[in-house]
Parts: structure tokens; sequence; C-alpha cells
């Protein structure tokens, strides 16, 4: 199988790298150079946003290819449009905010999505319209029956550059007590980078098409299976203060960014971790235990320094020491 990827060297770029090495694909990735690329993959190099940055592509066919892009969707539109007659199947590796919010019921695959935005736009400023943006550029190129649209939830694993899992990991680290956000049996739906990547190299291998919204049955885990899984593999003595989700609010956090991967219990939250995925699940998904994926994450964070790389284009998560010791009680 020869696969494209369209990045390939940072969190679910390089997941789906290492995993279609693992098959013994024939792996080619397209990037900017910033990042190391995965041994054993042929290197590309360009920049999709500059004047000529797709020259490298203009040669070579292959079976599939895997856009992980996220910005503005002209890249998509672009990218697609040079490969459409040189490649078997696109698929683009969406998520679930292009789904309309508020749900009008949970949420699946034929829910309301956001109005796209032009696939010829340059820019990104709403998340979500350019994601649904990115999807009809890689329609409009390939055709439905061609173009995979991978709607991925929270993505937790190794090689996470937005700060989510490896923030919970530092924080009960340092140990002591820690704010916990409850209720302790939180619902959640994520998945693994991983877990994504092999099912997306089986989809685009057994050549699906269409939307799928990939994310782990709701209730995988809970916030407290998640945080004790955090306190087990780093061995830490923190104490996990569970606080009500009024108390948190209260006090003026902000779900999600202070405190990541939460959300309080409501219309927002079952938006977020409440999604119907059984045409994934027929498809083939299958979700590896939630301590797995924290304990990896923690093999990997460790073997890097502690410190997890960050994309410049988000924002850095957590919760400040001073707003956490206020509502604990304690000196910060």
């Amino acid at each position: 199988m020869r696969l494209l990827i369209l990045g390939g060297t940072e969190f679910v770029g390089r997941a789906l790298a290492e995993a279609a090495l693992a098959r013994n694909w024939d792996v080619t990735v397209f990037h900017r150079g910033r990042h190391a690329a995965p041994e054993g993959v042929t290197v590309l190099h360009g920049d999709r946003l500059a004047e000529g940055g797709l020259a490298a592509l203009e040669g070579g066919a292959w079976d599939a290819v895997v856009d992980t892009w996220s910005a503005a969707p002209v890249a998509v539109r672009d990218a697609a449009r040079l490969l459409a007659d040189r490649a078997g199947g696109y698929a683009y590796i969406s998520s679930g905010s292009v789904y309309a919010f508020p749900p009008t019921g949970r949420i699946s695959e034929s829910a309301p999505v956001v109005a796209g935005a032009d696939p010829a736009a340059t820019d990104a400023d709403d998340y979500a319209r350019a994601k649904r943006g990115g999807e009809l550029a890689a329609i409009e190129a390939f055709g439905e029956d061609r173009a995979l649209l991978v709607r991925a939830g929270l993505i937790l694993g190794p090689y996470e550059n937005i700060g989510r899992l490896p923030w919970w990991l530092n924080r009960i680290a340092r140990g002591g007590p820690v704010l916990a956000p409850g209720p302790r049996d939180l619902p959640l739906q994520y998945i693994d980078a991983r877990d994504l990547a092999e099912w997306t190299l089986d989809a685009v291998r057994d050549r699906r098409s269409g939307a799928y919204s990939l994310v782990s049955e709701s209730g995988h885990a809970s916030m407290g299976e998640l945080l004790e899984s955090c306190a087990r593999v780093t061995g830490s003595s923190a104490e996990l203060r569970w606080t009500a989700p009024e108390d948190v609010l209260a006090a003026g956090i902000e779900p999600w960014t202070e405190l990541p991967v939460w959300l309080p219990p409501g219309e927002l939250h079952d938006a977020m971790h409440g999604a119907d995925v059984s045409k994934a699940l027929a498809a083939g998904l299958r979700c590896r235990p939630v301590g797995e994926t924290v304990a990896d994450t923690w093999q990997w964070l460790r073997g890097i320094g502690g410190v997890a790389p960050q994309r410049p284009d988000r924002p850095a998560l957590g919760l400040p020491t001073e707003k956490e010791a206020a509502v604990l009680g304690r000196e910060a």
C-alpha cells in the first residue's frame, strides 16, 4: 500500500506514519521540515500556504492520501485538486466540531453540520467552519465516493502537542492536593491517536468513504478513571479532591482550557462526550483502555524531559496554581 501523509511528523500525523510503517506500507510524508519525520518514510518538503509550496507533490502516485491539516481550507483544496488524478482516495482528518451546536439530538453522522467556510478561504478564524471547509474541499476534488471524512473527537495519547493529558500528568506528578473537577463518574468520550490511526488506515485500505464520527463510546472512561490513572502511572502521592461542578464554576475556572478535558454536566458536555459512534464501531473501531493511553503518554513525556511540545496556534492550557489554591483553601 502506497500512502501519502500530508503532515506525518506530529501527534496524529506521526501516529499514522508509525502505524503504516508497522504494516510495511510504503509511506511518504509531506511537511514543512520543522520536525523530524519517523525513520523509514520518504520525505517531501513544502509549505502548503506558500506560492509554489506544493511543487514536491507534482509527481508520484499513491493508493491513498491522509491529510491532517487543521487550518485554512485552501490548503486542503489545493492539495486535493493536485492529487485527485494520482491517488485512489483522500482521507481528511476532520473534527466533531463540524456538527452544529446546540445539537437537535444525539450527535451522529446524520446530524446537521455548520456552514462550511469557502474551500478557497485563506483564514481559519472559526475552527468548525474551517474544518467543514476542508471537508468540502476534499469532496469537491475526490467526489463523495473517494473522500473519507474522519470526524475525530477529543484526541489524547503520546506525542500530544495540545497540552491536555500532559498537563494533568505533570500536575498530578507534582503531588499535594489536586483540584479534581467532579463528578468523579462523569463520562468521557475521546480517542487515542494510535487508535484513530489504525482505524483510518483500515478504512483507506478498504476504500471507505463518507463521514465517520471517530471517538470512543461515551463512558469508555470517566473523569475519575482518567485522573486516578494519572496518579497511578506517575507514582504520585497526590490527593485528588473531588469538587462539585458548581463550585468549580463559581471560582471562575474555565472548563476545557484551565481544566483540560473536563466539561461540567450539561448540554455542552453531552455534545462533546455523548456522540453516537455506532457507525465507526461497526466499521472496526477499537479503543484501548484509558490506563494504557495514560501510561504510554507518561512514558513518552518522561522520555522528552517532561515538557510536551506546544502547537504555536493553540493556547497553553492548565489551571494557575493560585486559582487551584483558592478553591482548595491552601496557600499557593
